[in-house]
């Protein structure tokens, strides 16, 4: 090697090292942790640490969403073998599985399933067009707003639960009280939330939409419509919520089948297995409607970046 070849090796060591920094020393406990190490210019170690947001559990997540409840029915059964809680307050977990394949053996279980679901879905189905109906002529108009907003704010803050007595008076014990009362409590969640959703669009994204010249209605379906759409997404889901919830207070009025009526005839023979059965299987199937409302998200909102957590 050349003198003057030396003269630029060190040069260019010189310039490299200032341009990194001061060394950095590595501990052996952080390379065991996963901490990446790359041998630079001479001299000069570069460390590359892996982010937070970037690192992963070794344990799949749907397992570590499932040590609570696991958790919670091992203490159940300790708790009822053990005698400290007694089976007239609370069947155990066995009792209740053994109960639940009773019921599901002899189709009770599965008859009052369809039932309630039909009633949800008719229910579901006549309160979310009224609700998004109403959204969109108060959130796209002016005079929409002053005539509808008001009247359904002032609805809004009555019990919808209060009105039982009055389904009943107006529509009989049969079937129209139970999804009248469902729609209703649907109905308003549905509202506010895509009401909200249209006024929350934000306002430069229609003057540019106007600046290429969209008319009204283009404006509407191109602009404010998708904008909208977050907002209506969340307002389906507590408005699934509210009509199992809606269905629960709809089937205790003269019911002759449905999961409301398991819990009348468990409750007045004190069957807490059978109640807790009915129960269980309500939790069950707003789980499943929250999920079918999260994989519609995920389809048409893939456009929206989102925080998955860390």
């Amino acid at each position: 090697m050349t003198l003057d070849q030396a003269v630029a090796r060190e040069a260019a060591v010189e310039t490299a090292a200032e341009t990194a920094g001061p060394p950095s020393v590595v501990k052996g406990e952080e390379k065991e942790k996963g901490v990446q190490v790359a041998s630079g210019v001479e001299g000069v170690e570069l460390v590359r640490v892996d982010p937070v947001s970037g690192r992963r559990w070794p344990v799949p997540r749907w397992v570590r969403r499932t040590v609570g409840p696991l958790a919670l029915l091992v203490l159940w059964q300790v708790l009822s073998a053990s005698g400290v809680l007694e089976a007239g307050i609370l069947a155990s977990p066995g009792a209740i599985a053994a109960t639940a394949g009773d019921l599901v053996s002899d189709g009770t279980l599965p008859s009052a399933m369809l039932v309630s679901l039909q009633r949800v879905a008719v229910g579901l189905l006549l309160g979310g067009v009224i609700g998004v109906a109403l959204a969109l002529v108060s959130g796209l108009s002016r005079l929409g707003e002053d005539l509808v907003d008001a009247t359904v704010q002032m609805l809004r803050s009555v019990p919808w639960v209060g009105v039982i007595p009055l389904f009943i008076i107006w529509l009989g014990i049969g079937e129209a009280p139970k999804i009248a009362l469902i729609s209703l409590g649907v109905a308003f969640h549905l509202y506010l939330n895509v009401y909200a959703g249209i006024r929350g669009v934000d306002a430069q994204l229609v003057e540019a939409g106007q600046s290429l010249g969209l008319s009204r209605w283009g404006l509407i379906r191109h602009v404010v419509l998708p904008g909208a759409l977050p907002g209506a997404m969340t307002g389906l889901r507590y408005s699934l919520a509210t009509a199992w919830l809606a269905l629960v207070f709809g089937e205790q009025v003269n019911a002759d089948d449905g999961l409301g009526f398991l819990m009348n005839q468990a409750r007045e023979f004190f069957r807490t297995d059978v109640i807790v059965v009915c129960l269980v299987v309500y939790a069950i199937l707003g789980l499943l409607a929250d999920f079918l409302v999260r994989t519609l998200e995920r389809l048409l909102l893939q456009w929206r970046p989102t925080f998955t957590g860390q």
